[in-house]
């Protein structure tokens, strides 16, 4: 069977278009049955008149993100009139909005993808959160906006990767009875550090799970009910010594407790200060 052909028009990068476009193809065809061309970063007539013209000598679709409206009319007015397939993408929601916000839009292609301030905290923030995972260098400590503490597997690194994508700069600690924790965690102040607490049951689950995947025997002392004790014991003293807020995370996904810790870290010190480990 003949492949499809579709056009992708942009007058920026024209990611968007090529992702909605092949969201709709996955509705009638697998991955093989098509290809799209982009044509990105269009500023003037000619090139659309080119698209148009080629689209239809391979009785090709076109579909487009143009967010100026000059160019977006001129396109849909050529392929009306060479009766090409031609799906406006990003149009009809400029026109619904200017209606309901009473303002015309700026029309300046690219404006997602223009790398600002936040843009640049978060990939600072992806690459601390890299840089000082799992205790590879404590000095991490006292440049980190928080630094998570806990036993083996309780989501430290996603959940620093998460809060980093917020630009929030993390760094973890792995905590084990055989390893002194770092000076630096006794030197910060108590609320900067957030202990990941979990219980006995949960863990040896999650650890018996985890050295399966590896293709390992689950009744290694990693995942021995005395060991977990042991440890969780070291990580409660622990966590004592520094008068740390604690958050259970049990039963919590990644994201509840990325909330959590959002929601501490937005409020004022005294606030934070004045919660007990068990309010978490």
């Amino acid at each position: 069977m003949k492949k499809a052909i579709i056009y992708v028009v942009s007058d920026s990068v024209g990611e968007t278009a090529e992702l909605v476009t092949k969201a709709a193809l996955s509705q009638f065809m697998n991955e093989n049955d098509y290809d799209v061309y982009r044509i990105p970063y269009v500023t003037s007539v000619e090139v659309l008149r080119g698209a148009v013209y080629h689209a239809k000598q391979l009785n090709a679709i076109i579909g487009f993100t143009l967010v100026n409206s000059k160019l977006r009319e001129f396109l849909l007015q050529e392929a009306k009139e060479k009766e090409v397939e031609c799906i406006d993408i990003i149009g009809p929601m400029l026109q619904v909005m200017e209606r309901t916000f009473q303002k015309k839009p700026r029309e300046e292609p690219g404006l997602i993808h223009k790398l600002d301030e936040d843009y640049f905290r978060k990939i600072e923030a992806i690459e601390f959160a890299v840089r000082y995972d799992d205790g590879k260098d404590p000095r991490g400590v006292t440049q980190a906006d928080i630094v998570l503490i806990g036993v083996s597997r309780t989501s430290k690194t996603p959940l620093s990767q998460y809060l980093a994508h917020k630009q929030i700069k993390v760094a973890n600690i792995p905590i084990v009875p055989e390893v002194e924790p770092p000076e630096t965690l006794f030197q910060i102040p108590a609320h900067k550090c957030i202990g990941l607490r979990i219980s006995s049951e949960k863990l040896n689950s999650i650890r018996k799970e985890r050295l399966k995947s590896l293709g390992l025997n689950d009744q290694s002392i990693y995942a021995a009910m005395d060991r977990i004790e042991d440890e969780l014991a070291y990580f409660n003293d622990l966590v004592h010594k520094l008068g740390c807020p604690v958050i259970d995370v049990s039963n919590k996904a990644v994201e509840e407790t990325a909330n959590t810790i959002l929601n501490m870290i937005n409020q004022p010190y005294w606030e934070i200060q004045s919660r007990s480990a068990d309010e978490l």
